[in-house]
């Protein structure tokens, strides 16, 4: 049986390294690939490699390169958000990730689930509140509301 894509939806936010925590814990198993997905909504249109993953993302990008991503990519990750993967790559056995993607975090996470063939989605919530929830909208909730694939929120003081 081949091993599932187990994606994490990270913007290095705490609630989002709630969530990647939460993942690395209690979903992996041999054979399976922990791919994290982030998306970058501030990239500047002159970013000229950024054009060529515009509307399907990033490679996947293996964790021995994942600390230099900055330059190619725009994207900054941080060092804890490094050792969390080192360790569950080292831990758990199992190959880990990252994709990125350029826009809209809503809209892409939701299209990540079938370009990247997600087995399961995990993400972090802020714990808005309903009215901001309604006005200002949540990633988490639109996921949940539209991906094809199982959707856990993890919520940051987990």
């Amino acid at each position: 049986m081949a091993g599932r894509n187990i994606g994490v939806a990270v913007d290095f936010s705490s609630c989002s390294k709630a969530a990647l925590r939460w993942a690395s814990t209690n979903l992996p198993r041999n054979g399976d690939k922990l791919i994290l997905i982030h998306v970058n909504n501030s990239y500047q249109n002159e970013q000229g490699s950024v054009h060529l993953w515009e509307q399907s993302g990033s490679p996947l990008i293996p964790l021995a390169e994942f600390s230099d991503v900055t330059r190619t990519y725009g994207v900054s990750p941080d060092k804890e958000t490094i050792e969390i993967l080192t360790q569950v790559a080292n831990q758990r056995g199992i190959e880990v990730f990252a994709k990125i993607f350029y826009g809209d975090p809503a809209k892409k996470l939701y299209e990540a689930v079938d370009l990247v063939s997600l087995s399961c989605m995990v993400i972090g919530s802020r714990g808005l509140s309903t009215l901001k929830r309604a006005l200002m909208g949540s990633v988490s909730t639109y996921i949940v509301n539209h991906a094809a694939c199982p959707v856990t929120v993890v919520k940051e003081n987990m």
